[in-house]
């Protein structure tokens, strides 16, 4: 997915919209969306995008969505936050949105997030 690409997946009981890192990011500093990562929290505490709020999946309830924004949600590589993209919309959510390629796709493109730092334990920006 290049640069200012989305898809949308439209299934019965909603739509699926899949961004691409640069766009989430663009919307994320704009703060047009809240980003929630879905990933568990070791991972979340190991590295994350700054600003994003962790949700695990394993206790995410739909109903419990920060309101606002509209959520854009994240994981590793996309599978989970599709699968919780499935229960939003199932929920009755008309639409929800995911970073298509996931915290992966986010590092491919070179762009920033906090992880921790062997040496001293701390947060550092990275890369």
């Amino acid at each position: 997915m290049s640069t200012g690409q989305k898809t949308m997946e439209q299934t019965q009981a909603g739509t699926i919209e899949t961004l691409d890192p640069a766009t989430v990011q663009d919307k994320l500093r704009r703060r047009e969306i809240v980003l929630i990562d879905v990933r568990t929290p070791s991972e979340y505490a190991f590295e994350h995008v700054e600003g994003a709020l962790l949700y695990p999946m394993s206790d995410f309830d739909p109903d419990n969505l920060p309101v606002g924004r509209p959520p854009v949600l994240m994981c590793g590589s996309a599978m989970r936050s599709h699968r919780v993209a499935e229960r939003c919309v199932a929920a009755g959510m008309p639409a929800i949105a995911q970073l298509g390629g996931g915290f992966a796709a986010w590092k491919q493109a070179g762009l920033p997030y906090l992880t921790i730092d062997p040496a001293t334990g701390s947060a550092r920006r990275a890369p």
